[in-house]
Order: C-alpha cells, then structure tokens, then sequence
C-alpha cells in the first residue's frame, strides 16, 4: 500500500494532531520505516465525553450496585451473546450483560419475522435477566443491534440510503434527522443499542464495506459523526437517562478498517501513527464530544497487531488522550484473532482495554473461561471493576434502569412512517451525483417513458444489511411501506401527463418510446463477500452494457440509474448513455429519485441534482487505492464533481481501456450462468462423464453421469484459496441441482484441500428425496466440511461429488451464499 497524503488543512492539521504538514506528506524519507504498533497519545487530538455521563448521581449508583455484585456477575456484564446460540432460559444461569441479533438471526431464525415477535423475544431475556433469583443482582440487558441504514432488519421499517450515498449528500443536520429517526425505529421493536454511526474512512473502494463509509475523506466523516451521534442518542442530561425513541450508539470501528491493503475486510493497515491519526481517527473526536456511549472495536491490524489488543491505541488514545468514558465492545468474536486466544479464552483482550466480549456463539466457554482468569489475577481485579462501571454507566444513561413501562415500544405505525419515509426520500434525492447528461434530464412533461433493468427491485437498491446480512433474497413484499424506483417514476411521470412502461429487458410494443431509464448495478452484497480484485463492472460477462447498446442502437435517449456501494468502472456503460446517475444504494425511498429526474408539468423537477461525490470515480478498473491528495492522483470524476441542471458540463468520449486486471480469481462463484471462472475447472474423473446442456437457457447445465462400473468424481478444482473467513462468517456452498436418475449407492459430497486432507458429507439422502426431473437448490454450510475435516484455509476443491453407483445429476450452479436460515448439514 502506499503512503497517502493527509488530507486536513495544514492549519488545522497542525492544532488538531500537533504535527507540522511535512511530516504527514507521506514521503517515505520522512516516515519511520519500522513498522510501528505503539501508539503516542500526544500524538493524537484530544476530546471528552461529556460530563452527563460521569455526573455524580449515576456514579453513585454504580458504586452500590457494583458492591453487591459477585465476581461471576461482574464477569457477566462483559459478555454479550447471540439469539441464535441461546435461549432466554439460559440467563438463570450464566448473568450476561447484553445479547445481540446478528446479521441473520431472528426470531425462531424468521428473518421475515413480525415486530410483534421481535418485542416479545427482547421481552423474554428482558424478564429472566430481571428475575429475582437467591444471590443474584438483577441488572438490565442491553439488546444491541445492526441497524446500519434504518431499522434494517425488520419488514416495513424505513430503509434509509447506506453511507456511501449520505455522504455525497454533504448534509449534516439531515444525517441528523436519519439518526433520531432510525433511532426511533429500533425502540418500537425493543432495542436500546444500534452499533453506529460507522465513521471508517474507506480508501481502497475494492474493500466489500466501502458502502458503509461517508467518504474517502475524513472531511466528511468528521461532520456527520457527531450529528449521527446526537440524532440517535440526543443530548445527555446529567443525572438524566436519555430521552424515549432515542438509543445508544457506537462508534466504529476503531480504527484504521477503511485502510487495509488492498481493501481486505479484516486485513492490516500498514501506515503510520500520522496518518492514523489524520485519516482514520478524525471521526472520533466529535462523536465523543457529542455523548457517543460505546466504541466497537475493529476485526483489523495496524502493522500486524490485532486492534482488539492493541493497548495503547484502546486505554492509552481511545480513552486517555479521547476521554472516552463509554464501554468498547468487540466485533463478532474479533477476541479469537489475537495472537494466543480463541474464541473461549482471551484475557489479552480485557486487559488491553476491551469492555464487552462480544460473543455470539463461543459466550458460555467464554464466560467459564473469564471468571477462571479473573481469579487467578490473570485478568486483574481493578481491570474488571473499571470495565463494569463503564457498562452499567451506559445503562444509566440508556435509560435501562428506569423501564417501568414502554413509552415508545410496540407503537408498531412509527415503523415506515410517512414521516420517516419523507426523510428518506429527501436523502434519496439529496444523494444522486449526476456524472454526465448530454440534455436528457430532466425526463419532459408527457413523455413516453421506457423503464428497464431493477427499476422495480427494493431488495438490489437497498444492498446488503437489509433484513438479512448479505442482503440477498428479498422482495419488493418485503417493503410494505416502500416504493421501487420504477413505482416512483411511473407516479411522477403520470402525474406529468406521459406515460411509464415497465420492461425489464427493454423491450417494447407500439410507439418507439422517447427516452429509456435503465436501472442496474450491483447486486447487494455485505462484508468480505463484497472485496473485490479491481473495479470492472461486470468484467465476465457486461449484459448491463448490452441493453443499453441495444436501446441506443434503436435511436431511443438512454438515462442510466447506476445502483452501487461504490464508485466502479463504468466507462463503456457511461458512453452508452445520454445521462448517467450514480443512485448508489438509494433504499425503500425510490420516489427521491423521480424527484430529481421526472420534470413536472412546469417543466421543472421537485429537485436539481446537489449530491457531489465523496469517492473519486476511476479511470481505470485496475486503479486500486485512488484518493484526493495521493501522489498521482487521476481519476476518472474528482472527489466534489457533480453536474446539476443550474450547472451543467460537457463530458466527451471517455476511454474504454480498462488497464491491466491480472487474473482477478474468483473465490465464491465455481458455476454461474454456464460459466466456470478462472481460476477454477469443472472436470469429472473415473467412471463416468459430463457433458453440456441447456437447462432453461442455452448451454448453461451441466449434466454428469456415473456408470456404477466404479468410483466417479465431478470436481471444481483450483489452486488452494483460503476460505476460513467465509466459514466464521456462516456461508455455504449453493448448489442448484436436478436428479435425472436417482441414486443406488452412498453419494458424498465434499472439500478438498490436497491428499492429506478433505471433508466429506453423505447427501444420498438429500438426493434421493427429490423428485426426478425436478430442479431443486440447496445450501451446505461451509462449518459441516470444516467438522467433517477440511482445513478451510487451503481449499482446492470446494465441490465434489462422487458415487460409485449409478446416478445422473443436472447442475446449473455452484457458488457461495449466505446462511439465510435456509443452510443445513446434511445427516
């Protein structure tokens, strides 16, 4: 990675960090050479949590409560566990301090579940952690929870832009208002804690996360972290828990996971304390001052150390030279990375700073583990003390202690609100940077309007964390209180006098139409399953650019509403378009973009264009890191370009070379639309044979056949490729499949890893319940390998399938999914 440039004013720069400009101009001679893990607080700009949080009524009260509290209880309080690993029963037990439903837990595993059924859940670990028991002090839970654009995990709450939009809005007191109401949402269902305001500052877009960032610069991180904090949590009282409707935030994640090499989620930033400091620490400050109550710490390194224990960056910066007083809590069992722990037992984290464990499945063995560490001095006493007092400090304030009843919880019409979705729609519309747009915008009043590609797909505009983690599998259904982007043009362009047709693979009857607006992009994604090797849009297979070819070449004006998390390389697609939009993820709120481009009957739209980008747009697909103020800075479209209608430009050709990709390999996808990418070869070896078929499509099945005159293999092999993230992460290999002749001895499915190595499933069963001729699909979990022993770091066949009987099987896709609920081991 190389050394960026600061991008702070010299003169603020200076009073902020107290560093001179040169040292922070990234030239290597400047810069230490040793890579550096100790962090010098004086370094750093100084902040402080506000005095409300430490005011003398709520210490009090923390100081008596904590003198009846027993070690196991202490102990407890800084430990959170998962929905999904654990019953309310189990808090009679084991006293821990908070749970959480992670990206795809739910109740009774129902993604789609009802807020109803959400609130009686929170409920029920509510009342057994209250429950007075011999010898127990009863503390409230903290039930804590991603919702990362809106109340994103319940059905007809209001899915707001992700960050990546917000950003180009520029709009401070609207990021406001989006906290108060994403704050209010998440009370109604039960929750008193959402892990945000995301403040990483993302600068290499190829990172699966980028979404989640403001902006590549910490200019805009640093407006909106406070605002954020203030929407979601308001302004805390002394001696006063915070207000009904608003939530405890975090701040996250500290620090540096926007600046890993090569945009690797969980990977290592190799930089320097300066521009630690002046890149990735800028939002901090002003959401501390602003009262944030809890900071999550990062999955990442800085120069190879784990920041979950990295000491002088948690106790010494964070809440020394920071004046952080909330809690730190973890990222998913982000404990188990540091060197000599396990997801069971790390002390090194506690003792570095880390207030809370979050531990969504290993909570038991860790609280066992803890406790142990805790009596035997290994973990000291006073380290323990001072993480409680900061826990229960943020439940005083979140008001969990004064619950007598409800005043926000079940108001079940606050979810979707019009209020709420006039807000989103206002951040829609604010959100859209027009790169180009050669007198086509804004749509006249009257038009035949032709509406192709997602228009009508919430799920794809919303992107990932939306119900489930990866964000996959949704339909508009699932939005009752929503609007596609096609339901808002269609209302704007009728209410306008003209007329909206609906083809998604642009075909029409009759008139020719008088302008075409295509919407697509990329398909939702969260996390690792986003990192990418370049910046090409579609690089194996560009069906998007094919469609609006094919509307050019028909003589119809072609709008092209771009759907992403992050700018990509779209030449060929922008020069195929008489006006390009970069949408990003816009969320349920689809009107906000008629807003914009729908003239009305004046001639005029509800909104001129105001988003400016707050990501350089590339050049070149193979640009990697590209921010303003690097050495050799050239992209494509500048960090602050915008077009508007008050103030258009003229963009040209634009060169179509894409630059040197390499072999970008694929990790997930062994199959896809008729396809095996590169680096993986589907092949069959001993008795039998595969040939290609079409299945619904030309050429795009494969259908394999064994003999039964001895062992048969059909086999996705490749070099070794390091899947244990996928595995933590709950994926699983899909398989989409068709019996054609049922099986008559054992069948196995399995992952390979090299001779001396592989894990293997017995699936006869699953394959003999399906119906010949029949196409069913079906998700083993990447886990079930790993228990039957395939080492997941070096995988080399991630699918195989052997028989030594009889048997023919259609196929027409292998890949990686996310565990939905829908993932199984097969018995």
């Amino acid at each position: 990675m190389k050394l960026r440039r600061p991008l702070l004013r010299a003169s603020s720069l200076a009073l902020t960090v107290g560093l001179t400009l040169p040292a922070l101009a990234g030239e290597p001679s400047l810069i230490a050479t040793t890579p550096q893990t100790t962090a010098h607080p004086e370094l750093w700009p100084s902040a402080k949590s506000p005095a409300s949080i430490t005011d003398a009524k709520t210490e009090a009260f923390i100081t008596d409560l904590m003198k009846k509290m027993t070690i196991e209880e202490k102990v407890g309080q800084t430990i959170q566990g998962d929905i999904a690993s654990m019953t309310p029963a189990d808090l009679a037990t084991y006293p821990l301090g908070s749970i959480l439903a992670g990206g795809n837990s739910a109740p009774d595993g129902n993604d789609r579940a009802t807020p109803k059924a959400w609130t009686d859940l929170v409920d029920a670990y509510r009342k057994e952690a209250l429950a007075k028991r011999p010898g127990r002090t009863p503390i409230p839970l903290m039930f804590g929870i991603d919702a990362v654009h809106g109340h994103n995990n319940i059905v007809g709450a209001t899915i707001f832009p992700h960050n990546v939009g917000l950003g180009a809005m520029r709009d401070p007191a609207l990021i406001e208002r989006i906290g108060q109401a994403t704050g209010e949402e998440v009370a109604v269902v039960g929750g008193d804690w959402t892990f945000g305001p995301t403040v990483a500052v993302p600068r290499d877009d190829r990172w699966g996360r980028a979404y989640e960032g403001y902006g590549e610069d910490p200019e805009i991180v640093a407006s909106y972290s406070g605002p954020m904090t203030l929407g979601l949590q308001g302004k805390l009282s002394p001696g006063k828990p915070i207000a009904p409707g608003r939530i405890a935030g975090s701040a996250k994640h500290f620090l540096a996971d926007g600046g890993t090499q090569d945009g690797r989620d969980q990977g290592n930033a190799v930089i320097s304390e300066q521009e630690l400091v002046a890149i990735h620490a800028q939002g901090y400050p002003p959401s501390i001052d602003a009262g944030i109550l809890t900071v999550m710490a990062s999955f990442s390194s800085w120069n190879g150390q784990k920041i979950t224990g990295n000491k002088t960056l948690i106790t010494d910066v964070l809440k020394g030279r920071l004046g952080f007083e909330g809690f730190v809590v973890s990222d998913w069992n982000a404990h188990g990375q540091l060197q000599g722990c396990s997801n069971v037992s790390c002390p090194q984290a506690m003792n570095a700073g880390l207030d809370m464990y979050m531990a969504p499945d290993s909570w038991k063995g860790l609280y066992e583990n803890t406790v142990k560490q805790v009596k035997s001095g290994e973990i000291p006493m006073a380290r323990l003390d001072d993480a409680v007092r900061r826990i229960l400090r943020v439940k005083v304030k979140s008001g969990l202690f004064d619950r007598v009843a409800p005043q926000v919880q079940g108001k079940f019409d606050r979810l979707g609100s019009a209020d709420h979705r006039a807000v989103a729609r206002e951040a829609v519309a604010k959100s859209l940077v027009l790169l180009k747009n050669d007198g086509v915008l804004p749509i006249k009043a009257g038009a035949n309007v032709l509406v192709a590609g997602d228009a009508d797909d919430i799920g794809k505009a919303s992107g990932g964390w939306t119900l489930t983690w990866q964000g996959t599998g949704n339909k508009n259904s699932d939005f009752p209180n929503g609007q596609s982007i096609w339901g808002g043009l269609k209302e704007a362009v009728e209410a306008a006098g003209g007329k909206a047709t609906l083809a998604k693979d642009g075909k029409f009857a009759g008139a020719k139409p008088d302008v075409a607006i295509v919407v697509f992009g990329e398909d939702p994604y969260a996390e690792f399953q986003g990192d990418v090797a370049n910046l090409a849009y579609q690089p194996n297979g560009k069906t998007d650019l094919e469609l609006l070819k094919k509307l050019k070449a028909q003589g119809i004006p072609v709008v092209a509403v771009f759907l992403s998390g992050r700018p990509l390389w779209v030449n060929p697609e922008i020069n195929a378009s008489d006006a390009f939009v970069a949408a990003w993820l816009p969320g349920s709120e689809g009107g906000g973009v008629a807003d914009v481009l729908v003239a009305g009957k004046d001639g005029k739209s509800k909104r001129d264009f105001t988003g400016k980008l707050s990501f350089s747009w590339p050049k070149r697909a193979d640009q990697g890191p590209l921010n303003r103020g690097q050495p050799g800075y050239d992209p494509q479209f500048a960090y602050g370009y915008g077009l508007s209608y008050a103030k258009p430009a003229k963009v040209g050709t634009l060169s179509e070379s894409a630059g040197d990709l390499g072999t970008a390999a694929s990790v997930d996808r062994y199959f896809v639309a008729g396809r095996v990418p590169a680096p993986w070869m589907l092949s069959f070896s001993g008795a039998g044979a595969v040939k290609t078929i079409d299945a619904g499509a030309q050429e795009n099945g494969r259908q394999a056949t064994w003999t039964g005159e001895g062992e048969g293999l059909l086999a996705v092999q490749g070099p070794p490729v390091d899947l244990s993230r996928q595995t933590t992460g709950d994926m699983a290999v899909l398989v989409r499949w068709r019996v054609d002749k049922a099986p008559v001895a054992p069948v196995y499915l399995t992952v390979g890893c090299g001779e001396s190595c592989g894990g293997r499933l017995d699936v006869t069963s699953t394959l003999s319940g399906s119906k010949i001729g029949e196409w069913r699909s079906a998700k083993i979990k990447l886990s079930c390998f790993q228990a039957a022993g395939a080492q997941m770091a070096h995988v080399s066949s991630p699918f195989g399938l052997s028989t030594s009987g009889p048997l023919a099987i259609s196929l027409t896709e292998i890949q990686l999914a996310s565990n939905e609920g829908d993932a199984f081991c097969p018995k």
